[in-house]
């Protein structure tokens, strides 16, 4: 590791979910963003969750938004991607936490019979005529 490379790695909980930062990332935000991930990953009903949190803190004096954030999951068969920017570490975690869960309820739920609509009566669906 050289002088300049800041990357750090926190580890990874029985989620599955490595947590990996760039730049200057203080242990807070680290510890709030292991929360909150914690929070959407191991709620009860989700399949197995598998990934990688990348946040990141650009030097860049003059950028408007130098927090931002990479998200690449796998929840059970589908990856979930999400991609989040902000001008302060908490608000970056927060968006990022209302996005994955949103993503990743949407992942839990693809696929399944019981959203769809039954199919008509025409095609030997519930109430045909032929049954």
């Amino acid at each position: 590791m050289t002088g300049k490379d800041t990357r750090t790695t926190a580890p990874a909980p029985a989620s599955g979910v490595l947590l990996r930062a760039d730049g200057e990332v203080d242990a807070e935000t680290l510890a709030y963003a292991r929360t909150k991930i914690d929070a959407v990953v191991g709620r009860p009903g989700l399949p197995a969750v598998s990934g990688e949190v990348h946040l990141t803190r650009s030097s860049a004096p003059h950028a408007g938004r130098p927090w931002s954030a990479t998200a690449a999951l796998h929840v059970g068969r589908h990856e979930v991607v999400v991609l989040a920017e902000a001008a302060t570490g908490h608000e970056l975690v927060d968006q990022l936490q209302d996005r994955l869960r949103r993503r990743t309820d949407k992942a839990a739920h693809a696929g399944r019979d019981d959203r769809r609509a039954a199919a008509p009566p025409w095609r030997g669906g519930v109430g045909s005529a032929s049954a």
